[in-house]
């Protein structure tokens, strides 16, 4: 069937957002989704312009503190009433070509429970197009009453009961300002990792510390062809065999200090 209207295509689509001080990223991941007939951000009480933003896009915006990554997003999902829910983070950007290719999927007469849509990073003035970073295909389009957000911060998931089918276009993901920012990132995210992994009770041996970064850097340079995206690619390959290696680094050092 020829898709004629957008507003028709999206009439039953809740757009859930998790914000948080993201006034560079909001209006543009916003301005992706307008065609949604529901469009929810819940807020951080975001410190600067987000929340203004926001307001010429929705007024269903809600200020809530944050819990972490899977039970604000688990929020979020609940406050919609359509049919389907699309999970964006405030720094993606649904992609032109991946909107008609949504709007064709949900008006085929035998839709799927869930979608994965590939993502593809901008990073260092580059679109990231092989390695670890791309496809990294995240379910973001589901029907809600069948999935729910699962996962352990701060690397949360959809988890759905039924069909899952595969999108091919992708969402576009602003995810680093510069390398200070994505350092920076790295000590939060790696710190909230590890604090995750000591209350499951895992453990980190040296052997963690030397083979997971190395085979790390030599899956995503060599086998999944990182170095197909030139200099930056070297650099995103080192950038996530440090992630890993930092994690384990610091929970190994927080089971000593506990000891």
């Amino acid at each position: 069937m020829e898709i004629m209207d957008s507003k028709v295509s999206g009439q039953n689509v809740t757009a859930c957002i998790v914000t948080f001080n993201e006034e560079q990223n909001i209006r543009r991941c916003l301005e992706s989704v307008k065609w949604c007939a529901e469009i929810i951000v819940v807020d951080s009480f975001s410190m600067d312009r987000t929340v203004e933003i926001a307001r010429e896009f929705t007024d269903k915006i809600i200020q809530r503190e944050w819990p972490g990554f899977k039970a604000q997003k688990e929020f979020a999902r609940q406050q919609g009433t359509k049919k389907w829910s699309l999970l964006l983070d405030a720094d993606e950007e649904i992609s032109p070509e991946l909107k008609t290719e949504i709007f064709q999927a949900l008006e085929e007469s035998d839709p799927a429970v869930g979608y994965e849509i590939p993502r593809m990073v901008y990073y260092l003035g580059k679109w990231i197009r092989h390695g670890d970073w791309y496809p990294d295909r995240k379910l973001r389009l589901y029907q809600k009453e069948l999935g729910e957000i699962d996962g352990i911060d701060p690397h949360d998931f959809v988890n759905v009961q039924g069909e899952v089918r595969r999108l091919k276009h992708p969402i576009f993901h602003y995810t680093y300002d510069d390398l200070t920012h994505h350092l920076n990132t790295i000590n939060r995210f790696s710190s909230i990792w590890a604090d995750e992994a000591m209350k499951r009770g895992k453990k980190a041996r040296i052997s963690d510390l030397v083979c997971r970064p190395c085979w790390k850097f030599v899956r995503g340079y060599l086998i999944k062809g990182g170095f197909l995206n030139g200099r930056v690619g070297f650099v995103v390959s080192v950038m996530t065999s440090f992630e890993v290696w930092l994690k384990y680094l610091k929970l190994r050092q927080r089971w000593a200090v506990s000891s």
